[in-house]
């Protein structure tokens, strides 16, 4: 007795690779997506209850523990700094600016920054803070 065996040519099926293809895709969109720009140095921010988020590209000034003045992670002289806030507000003019400093920073020190950012030319000036634990308070 002979049985007929039917041969079949080998198949590549596409539904699965599309599938796989659409999930690489997804993982890279939302690992790009996760990735957040922050230029600033890290620094114990001060506590503050009106703390928004700003999107925007900025300008980020950071002022750490001892007095030092960094913009964009580099560190900038006290002198220096209102010539070098001149040439990137010169590059861009419409980019705000966020000065965040350490919570025991001299007060002096952040009022020269404010006023050097301001002598500068830019007009979109905020300070970082960051929220509160316990919520507002009264």
């Amino acid at each position: 007795m002979r049985l007929k065996v039917h041969s079949k040519s080998a198949r590549i099926e596409l539904i699965p690779l599309i599938d796989i293809i659409f999930l690489l895709l997804v993982f890279f969109i939302y690992s790009m997506l996760s990735m957040v720009v922050y230029r600033g140095i890290p620094v114990q921010l001060p506590e503050a209850d009106s703390v928004e988020k700003q999107t925007d590209d900025v300008l980020a000034i950071t002022i750490n523990a001892d007095g030092g003045i960094f913009v964009d992670r580099e560190k900038v002289s006290r002198m220096e700094l209102i010539s070098v806030l001149k040439e990137l507000r010169a590059a861009a003019p419409d980019r705000g600016v966020i000065i965040s400093g350490h919570g025991e920073v001299d007060y002096r020190v952040f009022v020269e920054v404010l006023d050097k950012v301001r002598l500068a030319g830019f007009k979109q000036v905020s300070m970082e803070a960051r929220p509160r634990k316990e919520g507002p308070q009264s």
